[in-house]
Protein backbone atom coordinates (compact mmCIF):
# COMPACT_ATOMS: atom_id res chain seq x y z
CA UNK A 1 0.00 0.00 0.00
CA UNK A 2 1.49 3.29 -0.85
CA UNK A 3 1.76 5.71 1.82
CA UNK A 4 1.89 9.98 1.53
CA UNK A 5 5.37 10.89 2.68
CA UNK A 6 5.90 14.26 4.20
CA UNK A 7 8.33 16.26 1.57
CA UNK A 8 10.78 19.06 2.64
CA UNK A 9 8.63 21.98 1.82
CA UNK A 10 5.72 21.45 4.20
CA UNK A 11 3.41 19.61 2.22
CA UNK A 12 2.44 16.16 1.53
CA UNK A 13 2.92 14.67 -1.92
CA UNK A 14 1.36 11.17 -3.17
CA UNK A 15 4.16 8.85 -4.54
CA UNK A 16 2.98 8.94 -8.28
CA UNK A 17 1.80 12.73 -8.73
CA UNK A 18 4.92 13.72 -11.53
CA UNK A 19 7.82 16.32 -10.54
CA UNK A 20 6.41 18.71 -12.51
CA UNK A 21 3.11 18.68 -10.44
CA UNK A 22 4.88 18.56 -7.38
CA UNK A 23 7.15 21.50 -8.74
CA UNK A 24 4.44 23.87 -9.21
CA UNK A 25 3.65 23.29 -4.70
CA UNK A 26 5.60 24.24 -1.45
CA UNK A 27 8.78 27.32 -1.32
CA UNK A 28 10.23 28.82 -3.74
CA UNK A 29 13.13 27.20 -5.32
CA UNK A 30 15.96 27.95 -8.06
CA UNK A 31 14.94 28.15 -11.04
CA UNK A 32 11.45 28.93 -10.03
CA UNK A 33 9.23 31.76 -12.20
CA UNK A 34 7.71 33.75 -9.77
CA UNK A 35 5.45 36.62 -10.62
CA UNK A 36 5.57 39.99 -8.46
CA UNK A 37 2.38 42.23 -7.87
CA UNK A 38 2.40 45.53 -6.72
CA UNK A 39 0.64 47.74 -5.04
CA UNK A 40 -0.91 49.45 -8.04
CA UNK A 41 -1.16 46.02 -9.68
CA UNK A 42 1.74 46.18 -11.89
CA UNK A 43 3.04 42.77 -12.38
CA UNK A 44 6.38 41.62 -12.98
CA UNK A 45 7.89 37.75 -14.26
CA UNK A 46 11.35 36.96 -12.98
CA UNK A 47 13.38 33.58 -12.65
CA UNK A 48 14.70 32.82 -9.79
CA UNK A 49 19.01 32.96 -9.99
CA UNK A 50 21.69 32.57 -7.31
CA UNK A 51 23.21 35.99 -8.28
CA UNK A 52 19.89 37.55 -10.33
CA UNK A 53 18.28 41.10 -9.33
CA UNK A 54 15.10 42.16 -9.67
CA UNK A 55 15.74 45.61 -11.03
CA UNK A 56 13.26 48.77 -11.98
CA UNK A 57 13.47 52.35 -11.85
CA UNK A 58 11.61 52.37 -8.51
CA UNK A 59 12.59 49.55 -6.87
CA UNK A 60 15.72 46.39 -6.66
CA UNK A 61 16.02 43.40 -4.41
CA UNK A 62 18.06 40.48 -5.05
CA UNK A 63 16.52 37.10 -6.55
CA UNK A 64 18.41 35.12 -3.83
CA UNK A 65 15.78 36.46 -1.56
CA UNK A 66 13.04 34.71 -2.80
CA UNK A 67 14.33 31.30 -1.65
CA UNK A 68 12.50 28.82 0.80
CA UNK A 69 9.88 32.02 0.81
CA UNK A 70 6.12 30.46 0.31
CA UNK A 71 3.68 31.64 -2.52
CA UNK A 72 1.68 34.55 -0.95
CA UNK A 73 4.97 36.17 0.81
CA UNK A 74 5.34 40.00 1.13
CA UNK A 75 8.87 41.15 -0.32
CA UNK A 76 10.05 44.59 0.88
CA UNK A 77 12.72 46.20 -1.90
CA UNK A 78 15.89 48.39 -0.86
CA UNK A 79 13.61 51.02 -1.85
CA UNK A 80 11.17 50.07 0.68
CA UNK A 81 8.36 49.18 -2.12
CA UNK A 82 5.99 46.14 -1.45
CA UNK A 83 5.20 43.34 -3.64
CA UNK A 84 3.61 39.82 -3.20
CA UNK A 85 5.21 37.20 -4.79
CA UNK A 86 3.72 34.02 -6.60
CA UNK A 87 3.84 31.78 -9.11
CA UNK A 88 2.30 32.82 -12.71
CA UNK A 89 -0.62 31.21 -13.32
CA UNK A 90 -1.53 29.70 -16.88
CA UNK A 91 -2.98 32.78 -17.81
CA UNK A 92 -0.30 35.12 -16.77
CA UNK A 93 2.23 32.78 -18.78
CA UNK A 94 -0.02 33.00 -21.77
CA UNK A 95 -0.25 37.01 -21.96
CA UNK A 96 3.07 37.38 -21.37
CA UNK A 97 5.21 34.80 -23.10
CA UNK A 98 7.56 35.51 -25.97
CA UNK A 99 6.35 34.77 -29.09
CA UNK A 100 6.21 34.87 -33.09
CA UNK A 101 2.76 34.65 -33.84
CA UNK A 102 -0.25 36.24 -32.29
CA UNK A 103 -1.52 33.73 -29.64
CA UNK A 104 -5.38 32.11 -28.98
CA UNK A 105 -6.24 34.65 -26.18
CA UNK A 106 -6.96 32.63 -22.33
CA UNK A 107 -10.60 33.75 -23.27
CA UNK A 108 -10.87 31.77 -26.17
CA UNK A 109 -8.13 28.63 -25.24
CA UNK A 110 -11.28 28.40 -22.47
CA UNK A 111 -14.16 28.12 -24.77
CA UNK A 112 -12.11 25.44 -26.94
CA UNK A 113 -11.65 23.08 -24.15
CA UNK A 114 -15.44 23.11 -23.47
CA UNK A 115 -16.50 23.60 -26.60
CA UNK A 116 -14.59 21.10 -28.15
CA UNK A 117 -14.97 18.31 -25.40
CA UNK A 118 -10.93 17.80 -24.55
CA UNK A 119 -10.70 15.15 -21.75
CA UNK A 120 -8.36 13.05 -20.37
CA UNK A 121 -6.63 10.88 -22.40
CA UNK A 122 -7.90 12.17 -25.70
CA UNK A 123 -5.98 11.89 -28.74
CA UNK A 124 -6.00 15.52 -30.49
CA UNK A 125 -4.83 16.83 -33.06
CA UNK A 126 -3.79 20.58 -33.46
CA UNK A 127 -3.05 22.49 -36.57
CA UNK A 128 -1.09 25.56 -36.30
CA UNK A 129 0.69 25.11 -32.83
CA UNK A 130 1.85 29.07 -33.83
CA UNK A 131 3.44 30.22 -30.26
CA UNK A 132 2.10 27.28 -28.48
CA UNK A 133 0.03 28.96 -26.04
CA UNK A 134 -3.24 26.94 -27.27
CA UNK A 135 -0.72 23.70 -26.94
CA UNK A 136 0.07 24.33 -22.67
CA UNK A 137 -3.67 24.25 -22.19
CA UNK A 138 -4.25 21.58 -24.70
CA UNK A 139 -1.85 19.39 -22.29
CA UNK A 140 -2.57 20.63 -19.34
CA UNK A 141 -6.59 19.48 -20.02
CA UNK A 142 -5.37 16.30 -21.59
CA UNK A 143 -2.67 14.94 -19.12
CA UNK A 144 0.44 12.81 -19.71
CA UNK A 145 -2.39 9.46 -20.73
CA UNK A 146 -3.61 11.85 -23.66
CA UNK A 147 -1.60 12.38 -27.11
CA UNK A 148 -1.55 15.52 -28.85
CA UNK A 149 -0.12 16.12 -32.17
CA UNK A 150 0.62 19.29 -33.30
CA UNK A 151 1.51 20.17 -36.83
CA UNK A 152 3.41 23.73 -37.83
CA UNK A 153 4.55 24.66 -41.22
CA UNK A 154 6.94 27.54 -39.86
CA UNK A 155 9.91 26.36 -38.47
CA UNK A 156 10.59 29.28 -36.26
CA UNK A 157 7.26 29.49 -35.12
CA UNK A 158 7.42 25.58 -34.35
CA UNK A 159 11.01 25.99 -32.63
CA UNK A 160 9.04 29.26 -30.26
CA UNK A 161 6.26 26.97 -29.69
CA UNK A 162 8.59 23.99 -28.45
CA UNK A 163 10.81 26.19 -26.16
CA UNK A 164 7.56 27.82 -24.22
CA UNK A 165 5.75 24.00 -23.96
CA UNK A 166 8.94 22.68 -22.28
CA UNK A 167 9.64 26.36 -20.14
CA UNK A 168 5.76 25.79 -18.93
CA UNK A 169 6.12 22.10 -17.81
CA UNK A 170 10.00 22.30 -16.86
CA UNK A 171 10.96 19.46 -19.52
CA UNK A 172 9.39 18.24 -22.81
CA UNK A 173 6.26 16.99 -22.30
CA UNK A 174 5.46 13.08 -23.28
CA UNK A 175 2.33 13.77 -24.67
CA UNK A 176 3.11 16.02 -27.60
CA UNK A 177 4.64 15.15 -30.79
CA UNK A 178 5.54 18.13 -32.81
CA UNK A 179 5.07 17.93 -36.64
CA UNK A 180 7.21 20.91 -38.58
CA UNK A 181 5.33 20.51 -42.18
CA UNK A 182 2.41 21.88 -43.41
CA UNK A 183 -1.13 19.76 -43.00
CA UNK A 184 -1.53 18.12 -46.65
CA UNK A 185 2.32 17.43 -47.06
CA UNK A 186 2.41 14.91 -44.66
CA UNK A 187 0.59 11.62 -45.07
CA UNK A 188 -0.49 11.26 -41.49
CA UNK A 189 -3.08 8.58 -42.40
CA UNK A 190 0.41 5.88 -42.85
CA UNK A 191 1.77 7.68 -39.54
CA UNK A 192 -1.28 7.26 -37.22
CA UNK A 193 -4.03 5.14 -39.69
CA UNK A 194 -7.35 6.91 -40.33
CA UNK A 195 -10.02 8.41 -37.94
CA UNK A 196 -7.52 8.12 -35.25
CA UNK A 197 -8.08 11.18 -33.52
CA UNK A 198 -10.74 12.39 -31.30
CA UNK A 199 -10.84 15.95 -31.28
CA UNK A 200 -9.44 18.41 -34.09
CA UNK A 201 -8.20 22.10 -33.02
CA UNK A 202 -7.16 24.45 -36.54
CA UNK A 203 -6.14 27.82 -36.44
CA UNK A 204 -5.60 28.17 -40.22
CA UNK A 205 -6.67 31.17 -42.82
CA UNK A 206 -8.53 28.50 -44.70
CA UNK A 207 -9.41 25.64 -43.11
CA UNK A 208 -12.20 24.60 -45.62
CA UNK A 209 -9.67 23.30 -47.70
CA UNK A 210 -8.68 20.54 -45.21
CA UNK A 211 -11.73 19.08 -44.85
CA UNK A 212 -11.06 16.00 -46.64
CA UNK A 213 -8.05 15.21 -44.49
CA UNK A 214 -9.45 16.41 -41.44
CA UNK A 215 -12.46 13.91 -41.87
CA UNK A 216 -9.73 11.22 -42.55
CA UNK A 217 -8.18 12.12 -38.70
CA UNK A 218 -11.34 12.26 -36.93
CA UNK A 219 -13.51 9.12 -35.65
CA UNK A 220 -17.11 9.19 -36.35
CA UNK A 221 -18.59 11.83 -33.74
CA UNK A 222 -15.11 13.47 -33.04
CA UNK A 223 -15.35 17.16 -32.40
CA UNK A 224 -13.78 19.48 -35.55
CA UNK A 225 -12.83 22.97 -33.78
CA UNK A 226 -11.92 25.81 -35.65
CA UNK A 227 -10.18 29.00 -35.18
CA UNK A 228 -10.77 31.99 -37.35
CA UNK A 229 -10.53 35.74 -37.18
CA UNK A 230 -13.20 37.22 -39.98
CA UNK A 231 -16.85 36.88 -40.91
CA UNK A 232 -15.92 36.05 -44.46
CA UNK A 233 -13.78 33.38 -43.02
CA UNK A 234 -16.43 32.39 -40.68
CA UNK A 235 -19.43 32.37 -43.35
CA UNK A 236 -16.86 30.66 -46.15
CA UNK A 237 -16.18 27.84 -43.30
CA UNK A 238 -19.67 26.96 -41.81
CA UNK A 239 -21.04 26.89 -46.06
CA UNK A 240 -18.35 24.70 -46.85
CA UNK A 241 -19.61 22.54 -43.71
CA UNK A 242 -22.90 22.32 -44.36
CA UNK A 243 -22.43 21.62 -48.46
CA UNK A 244 -19.78 19.19 -47.45
CA UNK A 245 -22.51 17.05 -45.74
CA UNK A 246 -20.07 14.49 -43.22
CA UNK A 247 -20.14 17.00 -40.60
CA UNK A 248 -23.41 17.95 -38.59
CA UNK A 249 -24.66 20.06 -35.12
CA UNK A 250 -22.27 22.77 -36.50
CA UNK A 251 -22.39 25.44 -34.18
CA UNK A 252 -20.61 29.30 -34.37
CA UNK A 253 -19.52 31.50 -31.33
CA UNK A 254 -17.29 34.00 -30.04
CA UNK A 255 -16.38 34.95 -26.34
CA UNK A 256 -16.14 38.53 -25.13
CA UNK A 257 -14.62 39.28 -21.58
CA UNK A 258 -14.99 42.59 -19.92
CA UNK A 259 -13.84 42.93 -16.16
CA UNK A 260 -15.12 45.53 -13.54
CA UNK A 261 -13.47 48.14 -11.30
CA UNK A 262 -14.30 47.05 -7.78
CA UNK A 263 -13.05 49.43 -5.00
CA UNK A 264 -15.25 50.68 -2.68
CA UNK A 265 -18.82 51.70 -4.13
CA UNK A 266 -17.42 52.44 -7.27
CA UNK A 267 -18.54 49.59 -8.88
CA UNK A 268 -18.26 49.88 -12.16
CA UNK A 269 -17.41 47.82 -15.59
CA UNK A 270 -13.27 48.64 -16.60
CA UNK A 271 -13.18 51.16 -19.69
CA UNK A 272 -11.42 48.53 -21.51
CA UNK A 273 -11.86 45.00 -22.53
CA UNK A 274 -11.28 41.85 -24.27
CA UNK A 275 -13.57 41.88 -27.48
CA UNK A 276 -13.92 40.20 -30.37
CA UNK A 277 -10.39 37.90 -31.33
CA UNK A 278 -11.82 35.36 -33.06
CA UNK A 279 -14.88 32.77 -33.77
CA UNK A 280 -15.54 29.19 -32.96
CA UNK A 281 -16.91 27.27 -35.60
CA UNK A 282 -17.47 23.96 -34.04
CA UNK A 283 -18.59 20.46 -35.53
CA UNK A 284 -18.80 16.66 -35.23
CA UNK A 285 -18.05 13.77 -37.59
CA UNK A 286 -20.85 11.94 -38.82
CA UNK A 287 -21.03 7.96 -38.98
CA UNK A 288 -20.19 6.45 -42.39
CA UNK A 289 -22.78 6.63 -44.88
CA UNK A 290 -25.24 9.41 -42.39
CA UNK A 291 -26.21 12.62 -43.25
CA UNK A 292 -27.85 15.60 -41.84
CA UNK A 293 -31.75 15.30 -41.20
CA UNK A 294 -33.55 17.59 -43.94
CA UNK A 295 -34.81 20.88 -42.61
CA UNK A 296 -38.60 20.80 -43.50
CA UNK A 297 -40.26 24.37 -44.63
CA UNK A 298 -38.85 27.21 -47.41
CA UNK A 299 -35.00 27.87 -47.39
CA UNK A 300 -34.69 31.38 -46.73
CA UNK A 301 -34.35 33.39 -49.62
CA UNK A 302 -31.00 34.85 -48.34
CA UNK A 303 -28.91 31.78 -48.15
CA UNK A 304 -29.62 30.73 -51.99
CA UNK A 305 -27.32 33.46 -52.99
CA UNK A 306 -24.42 32.02 -54.66
CA UNK A 307 -25.04 29.22 -52.56
CA UNK A 308 -25.28 30.97 -49.12
CA UNK A 309 -21.11 31.41 -49.51
CA UNK A 310 -19.71 35.06 -50.10
CA UNK A 311 -17.62 35.60 -53.88
CA UNK A 312 -14.91 32.81 -54.22
CA UNK A 313 -11.31 34.16 -52.77
CA UNK A 314 -8.33 32.54 -54.32
CA UNK A 315 -6.01 33.91 -52.19
CA UNK A 316 -6.62 33.86 -48.66
CA UNK A 317 -3.90 35.62 -47.23
CA UNK A 318 -3.16 37.26 -44.03
CA UNK A 319 -2.64 41.04 -44.72
CA UNK A 320 -6.10 40.93 -47.22
CA UNK A 321 -7.96 39.96 -44.32
CA UNK A 322 -6.67 42.29 -41.68
CA UNK A 323 -4.11 40.57 -39.85
CA UNK A 324 -0.76 41.38 -38.98
CA UNK A 325 2.19 39.45 -40.36
CA UNK A 326 5.19 39.51 -37.55
CA UNK A 327 8.16 40.80 -38.14
CA UNK A 328 10.79 38.59 -39.28
CA UNK A 329 13.78 40.45 -37.38
CA UNK A 330 11.45 40.31 -34.52
CA UNK A 331 10.48 36.63 -34.86
CA UNK A 332 14.24 35.88 -35.10
CA UNK A 333 15.01 37.37 -31.63
CA UNK A 334 12.18 36.06 -29.78
CA UNK A 335 12.97 32.40 -31.40
CA UNK A 336 16.97 32.66 -29.82
CA UNK A 337 15.97 34.24 -26.87
CA UNK A 338 13.06 31.66 -26.05
CA UNK A 339 15.21 28.24 -27.21
CA UNK A 340 18.14 29.55 -25.13
CA UNK A 341 15.99 29.64 -22.11
CA UNK A 342 14.42 26.18 -22.81
CA UNK A 343 17.85 24.86 -23.28
CA UNK A 344 18.70 26.23 -19.70
CA UNK A 345 16.07 25.53 -17.61
CA UNK A 346 14.27 22.47 -19.17
CA UNK A 347 15.92 20.76 -21.37
CA UNK A 348 18.90 19.54 -18.69
CA UNK A 349 21.53 22.10 -21.19
CA UNK A 350 22.22 23.95 -18.72
CA UNK A 351 26.25 23.41 -18.79
CA UNK A 352 26.23 25.14 -22.20
CA UNK A 353 26.11 28.70 -20.60
CA UNK A 354 27.61 29.61 -17.40
CA UNK A 355 24.90 32.35 -16.43
CA UNK A 356 21.19 31.91 -17.39
CA UNK A 357 19.42 33.80 -19.79
CA UNK A 358 17.89 37.24 -19.43
CA UNK A 359 13.77 36.99 -19.19
CA UNK A 360 12.46 38.39 -22.22
CA UNK A 361 11.35 41.88 -22.62
CA UNK A 362 7.64 41.37 -22.90
CA UNK A 363 4.77 42.38 -20.38
CA UNK A 364 1.50 41.05 -19.45
CA UNK A 365 -1.37 41.30 -21.89
CA UNK A 366 0.75 43.11 -24.66
CA UNK A 367 -0.91 42.32 -28.23
CA UNK A 368 1.74 40.63 -30.68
Amino acid sequence: MNQIEPDNRGGCIPPDVPESSARARGAFRLGDRVQLQGASGDLHTVTITENGWFNTAKAAFPLAELLGREEGSLIRSRQGREFLAFRPRRLDYTLSMPRGAAIIYPKDAAQILQSADIFTGARVFECGAGSGALTVSLLEMMGESGQLVSVEEREDFADIAQANVDLWFGHPHPAWQLQRARLGEIDLDSIYGSHYFDRAVIDLLDPWSYLDILHQLLVPGGVLCCYVTTVTQMSTLVEALRSDGRFGFTCTEETIQRQWHTEGLALRPEHQMVGHTGFLVTCRVLARGARRPKKLGNTPKAAKINGGQWSPEEDWEQVRLGQRNPAERKTRRVRRDVVRRADYWARGNAAAESTPPPEPETSPGTPS
